[in-house]
């Protein structure tokens, strides 16, 4: 019998790391690239070239990890390290995930508000609610093939940009011909965009969706099968590069957009991916704003349920409990309610009235703080061949992913020294 693999679609190809690389331009990373576009015009723009080889590395080791041990990041993590190195990664992971949702949950409704009047509040409670029944009552094939549909919300920012005047020379010239000044803005700007592009909450998710995968197709883990293991890694491979050249693409699109509109007339401070979208509005006209609305929703219907997920996968994995999205929702009943739980938390910042920009400000300390000993921890795993045993990932992929170590740790350092 031959071990060939049977032909699978583009579609079927592409998966986690498509949904992962989507999930990267949530609302509150519009918010981030918006104010980067506003504030200095293209010239940051590099920034995205640069950036995508740091997240395409630690996200392709990530999904490795996953597919090799059948595993997720947090039960290798229980496996493998002490206790308390467990303990603190997950705390810090759901204290940054709860404020993240809640900053997007707020964006949603603020957006929608702005398309339909009508109570913000509302709004972002009906968001989360959709997401969460989303989540629990629909099949994991059906719930998969939403997620991969959401992401076409990411080329409304394509659209944005070519209804709006961009000066293209210019442009281009900024992009490919890198600027940087050395002071507090900049170096803000740029922690602001790593720490926004590379977050741990897409570590844990592509690992734990890569095992969903096996799941789903019936497969088990490359240590087990190691005869597939070229198709898969390929795949892996193949799957990674473009989600996180999507996620980059549309983010540098939203860099352009906002660069020639908003800074183009005087416009540099934007606090939100909703006064993005409106300040849009009087400058590339309704067309513009429609289209930088939808797309705020389109990715926040994306990621409000990864980063719930996320959270879901890290606290069950840390317990032991039963977990996976292809369950049913009396099999893995504490799985489903860490996910209710994590957007619950995250509606409650709304009704609480917290500053949406300040919750970013700590998610991004948290998620700058937690990422860079995370990723050594990866690092770590990936690595180590009682774990990863053959598949231990090659000198390439580990140059790269100590490289994306090595700027998130850079990173953090002018973060906390500004």
């Amino acid at each position: 019998m031959s071990g060939k693999q049977p032909r699978r679609s583009p579609l079927e190809v592409l998966g986690p790391g498509l949904v992962t690389g989507a999930a990267d331009d949530d609302p509150s990373g519009i918010g981030t690239y918006s104010q980067v576009g506003a504030q200095f015009g293209f010239t940051l723009g590099w920034t995205m070239f640069f950036g995508y080889p740091l997240l395409a590395s630690i996200q392709a080791i990530c999904a490795r990890i996953g597919a090799t041990t059948g595993k997720g990041i947090a039960q290798n993590l229980r496996q493998h390290y002490p206790p308390w190195l467990l303990r603190v990664v997950v705390v810090m992971l759901l204290v940054a995930n709860v404020i993240n949702l809640g900053a997007d949950l707020g964006a949603m409704g603020a957006v929608l508000a702005l398309v339909v009047p009508g109570p913000v509040l509302a709004f972002t409670i009906a968001f989360g609610v959709l997401s969460v029944l989303l989540e629990v009552f629909l099949s994991y094939a059906r719930y998969e093939r939403i997620l991969k549909w959401t992401t076409l919300s990411l080329f409304a920012y394509i659209g944005v940009v070519f209804v709006a005047d961009v000066p293209w020379k210019t442009a281009i010239l900024d992009i490919l011909i890198p600027q940087f000044t050395f002071d507090r803005e900049h170096a803000m700007a740029l922690v602001a965009i790593f720490g926004t592009t590379i977050s741990p909450y897409l570590f844990f998710w592509q690992a734990g969706q890569e095992v969903e995968e096996q799941h789903r197709r019936h497969i088990k883990p490359l240590h087990v099968s190691p005869r597939r293991a070229g198709a898969e890694l390929r795949r892996i491979r193949t799957d990674t590069l473009v989600g996180m050249g999507f996620s980059h693409l549309t983010a540098l699109f939203i860099i352009i957009a906002t660069a020639a509109t908003l800074h183009a007339n005087g416009v540099t401070n934007i606090e939100s991916a909703a006064q993005a979208a409106e300040a849009l509005r009087p400058i590339a006209g309704d067309f513009a704003f429609a289209l930088f609305a939808l797309g705020i929703i389109g990715t926040g219907l994306l990621a409000v349920p990864i980063l719930a997920g996320s959270a879901a996968y890290a606290v069950s994995e840390t317990f032991g409990w039963t977990e996976g999205l292809d369950r049913k929702p009396r099999e893995a009943k504490a799985f489903y309610g860490a996910i209710a739980a994590a957007t619950l938390a995250g509606i409650a910042l709304n009704l609480v009235q917290i500053d949406p920009m300040k919750a970013l400000y700590w998610a991004a300390v948290v998620n700058g703080l937690l990422a860079p000993p995370l990723m050594v921890v990866t690092m770590l795993i990936a690595k180590n061949r009682k774990i990863m045993g053959e598949f231990a990932i090659s000198s390439r992929l580990e140059i790269g992913g100590w490289i994306s170590t090595a700027v998130m740790w850079l990173v953090a350092g002018v973060f906390l020294l500004s």
